[in-house]
């Protein structure tokens, strides 16, 4: 299928909601964390395969504000899977870069040390970032946004008139890089589940069946395939987006 990827349109954002590790697991009869482990063999095919097609970022909602309600020794043993399978190889081998965002003080001390140790380590790395959204929910992003916009308007470095989509935008943990041009869900599910809702307002989502685990590098490609069938518009009609294009 890779023959059919026009390699000239290539969404450089990808933002990816892993869902169906724990159904995946509980089908074969298998304790959820076993189809948590498994997902983690997904995420490393899955960034070598974007890192081949020139993806420059790839955001994976891992574990969100309200996953701290599931069962304590889910919980436990995600943790300790972020502990272990934060490799070197995975990053340094594809020149990829680490990044985090969330609320990363909720996280154990451990934890923490070590997404810090990765993100060091990999600083220099160039050829694509990985962003994992770790304790992250977007309305967690908001409302601390907001508390940091108004911080910022008591202390005088802001007037209330010069709040714009951008003033928002530079305070939220995803300041550093553009919004996603494409959004994968699987699983099955079709909502998107407190997950970017301001990064994507215009982005284009795609929801497929397949649970994390199996996801390969060919259902990879047919959603960026069907990413690419899409007219973009942003509000504009689709005469106008068509001669514009007709320009370039």
């Amino acid at each position: 299928m890779a023959e059919e990827l026009d390699m000239t349109r290539i969404p450089q954002h990808i933002a990816i909601i892993m869902d169906g590790n724990g159904r995946w697991a509980t089908e074969r009869g298998k304790e959820r964390s076993y189809g948590h482990q498994a997902g983690v063999d997904t995420v490393r095919r899955i960034t070598s395969e974007c890192t081949r097609l020139g993806v420059k970022y790839l955001t994976l909602y891992t574990f969100s504000t309200e996953n701290w309600n599931r069962p304590s020794d889910e919980v436990a043993a995600l943790m300790g899977l972020v502990l272990t399978s934060l490799e070197d190889e995975i990053f340094m081998r594809n020149n990829v870069r680490f990044h985090v965002i969330g609320d990363i003080e909720r996280l154990p001390k451990e934890v923490q040390d070590k997404l810090q140790e990765t993100m060091d380590h990999t600083v220099k790395n160039n050829s694509m970032t990985m962003v994992v959204a770790l304790s992250y929910s977007s309305r967690w992003e908001l409302t601390k946004a907001a508390r940091d916009i108004a911080r910022k308007v008591r202390n005088n470095e802001l007037k209330i008139e010069d709040i714009t989509e951008q003033t928002i935008s530079e305070n939220l943990c995803t300041h550093f890089m553009p919004d996603p041009e494409l959004l994968i869900r699987t699983g099955g599910e079709l909502r998107i589940s407190n997950y970017m809702l301001w990064q994507l307002a215009y982005s284009e989502l795609y929801f497929c069946n397949t649970y994390w685990p199996d996801f390969d590098e060919a259902d990879l490609h047919k959603a960026i395939i069907d990413y690419q069938s899409r007219q973009r518009r942003f509000g504009k009609t689709e005469k106008q987006v068509e001669t514009e294009q007709e320009k370039i």
